[in-house]
């Protein structure tokens, strides 16, 4: 990968994520693949089941080719086709 900034846009179903840090308390430390995406959620299968986590208010962290990238899901709530087109100044 040229840039980490990069990043965003790619696919991320099949990423493991882990909610690192939640406005709902129940929300944190939720950790899984995700097995889909839409505009504002994600749905992981945890070893608890699936759970649907919202992208806004939440702080994700991407296990992605050796790297950790966590990620503001504010900046990322878009469909997944519209995240391509997107420019983002801050990632982190």
């Amino acid at each position: 990968m040229k840039k980490i900034k990069d990043f965003i846009k790619y696919e991320f179903i099949g990423l493991k994520v882990e909610v690192i840090r939640s406005s709902n308390k129940f929300m944190q430390g939720i950790y899984g693949t995700i097995i889909d995406e839409t505009k504002n959620t994600f749905k992981i299968e945890t070893e608890k089941g699936v759970k649907i986590v919202p992208k806004q208010n939440n702080t994700f962290l991407f296990y992605f080719n050796d790297y950790w990238i966590i990620i503001d899901g504010n900046l990322i709530t878009d469909r997944p086709w519209e995240r391509i087109k997107k420019k983002n100044k801050k990632i982190i």
